[in-house]
């Protein structure tokens, strides 16, 4: 049980990290703002590096990891190109990557409670993307 869950905490929280990364990567192009971009790119460097831990993890599991839900990496895109095309300001920008932040934080947390019986390691990588994503939505406030 305790190695399921693990994989499966290690899963979400790839899909995750893949999810902000992505979602990054869509925004940064229209940011005007040199602080909100700096943040971006500290958030999404922070990324990378849980990326990397998750990553070794699941290769000690022998698990390729997930990818995002395809639907919801769609519905992502087509509501961050929409809300700029409409108004390509750094304030939507703050709002659409505050809004993804809360999504991952609830989400993530929602993981740790269903699962559970993961091992601490995996249960401390997500405690820590949980943050990343709380403080970046917290950092970027100046913008919204």
């Amino acid at each position: 049980m305790i190695e399921q869950d693990t994989i499966r905490l290690l899963r979400e929280c790839d899909a995750g990290v893949k999810m902000g990364t992505a979602s990054i990567d869509d925004v940064l192009p229209h940011v005007k703002s040199e602080t909100l971009k700096t943040r971006l790119k500290d958030c999404k460097q922070q990324h990378n590096k849980l990326q990397d831990e998750i990553q070794i993890e699941l290769d000690r599991y022998g698990d390729e990891g997930k990818a995002p839900n395809p639907m919801a990496k769609g519905m992502s895109w087509v509501k961050t190109n929409v809300m700029l095309a409409m108004d390509e300001s750094d304030s939507t920008i703050a709002d659409l990557m505050t809004d993804g932040c809360n999504m991952g934080v609830k989400s993530l947390n929602q993981y740790l409670n269903e699962y559970e019986a993961a091992d601490e390691r995996s249960k401390d990588i997500t405690k820590r993307l949980i943050q990343l994503e709380e403080r970046l939505a917290v950092d970027i406030r100046d913008f919204l």
